[in-house]
């Protein structure tokens, strides 16, 4: 009897508008295609959904992953987008660029396709061909600006050489991903029509410099991820010796935005619906043709 009591407490207090509805999230940046995910992909997308997360953008770093974050954003709900992401030029056929254009060009008017990307440059992993990120990230752009796309940008140790980029080849702005660039950098970004994506780097108290720039910016400028199955939150991380003892890595997961937001509302000192509905108005801004699927 006290649970049928309690029960018709909550759906009373509901339905006078007393209980506050649970805050919804867009995740900016998801690789719900990754390979980690194959097992039970349905079963991550509908834990998401269970928290909150209501929609995701689903970024392809190949050619190859094009129709498989295509068939997810059409099967859930959520949105994509296409590109080759830098770290993925090596193994990039020559004619990739042209697949790409074909590809765009086939889906262009596809309300679940959002964005160019994941694009960019990447100069703090050893090895990689500069010349031939530059000229892959160049031609991307370009296709942005001939189908009047927003990009989503991988942005690491290359802020300055994409700033360049992107003052030759203008698009129509879009997502500076996993940002952890300086505040200079930042209002660049911003001045070019950019917001500045964060996620779970933001839970380590170590991270002092990415959470002064969380709390300096202006709310307006930032929108959140996760960056599935990467960029563990520091709940699921496990060092080297950790992992050696047999202690798996946590894999990340789209349900982790809400409190990677609780975070960032905590370092803002804001209500966490406030930051839901803000960060959810920056991310349409930033990909309007989200509207059509996310609202």
């Amino acid at each position: 009897m006290e649970a049928v009591r309690e029960n018709s407490v909550t759906q009373a207090a509901r339905s006078c508008g007393m209980m506050a509805a649970m805050p919804t999230w867009i995740d900016t940046h998801c690789h719900l295609d990754a390979p980690e995910f194959a097992p039970d992909v349905d079963a991550v997308r509908a834990q998401a959904r269970a928290a909150g997360v209501q929609h995701l953008v689903i970024p392809a770093v190949q050619v190859a992953h094009a129709a498989a974050a295509r068939s997810l954003a059409h099967r859930h709900g959520d949105s994509y987008a296409l590109g080759i992401h830098p770290l993925y030029t090596p193994q990039a056929a020559d004619d990739d660029l042209e697949r790409l254009a074909e590809l765009l060009e086939q889906q262009r008017g596809d309300p679940h396709l959002v964005a160019v990307g994941e694009i960019g440059l990447d100069f703090f992993v050893p090895g990689l061909d500069a010349e031939r990120q530059t000229r892959f990230y160049r031609a991307q752009l370009q296709l942005a600006r001939r189908l009047d796309l927003p990009v989503i940008l991988h942005v690491r140790r290359s802020a300055d050489a994409l700033f360049k980029g992107l003052r030759e080849l203008p698009v129509p702005g879009g997502i500076a991903h996993a940002f952890n660039g300086s505040l200079q950098q930042a209002r660049a970004f911003m001045a070019l029509g950019f917001k500045l994506g964060f996620g779970g780097a933001l839970s380590y108290e170590r991270a002092l410099q990415l959470r002064r720039l969380a709390t300096a910016l202006p709310i307006e400028a930032l929108v959140l991820e996760t960056d599935a199955p990467d960029m563990p939150p520091h709940w699921l991380y496990r060092t080297a010796a950790e992992r050696a003892a047999g202690q798996p890595q946590g894999r990340n997961t789209p349900a982790e935005l809400p409190r990677i937001a609780q975070v960032l509302a905590d370092l803002r000192g804001m209500p966490l619906q406030a930051l839901a509905q803000q960060t959810r108005a920056n991310a349409l801004q930033a990909l309007p043709r989200l509207r059509a699927s996310a609202e």
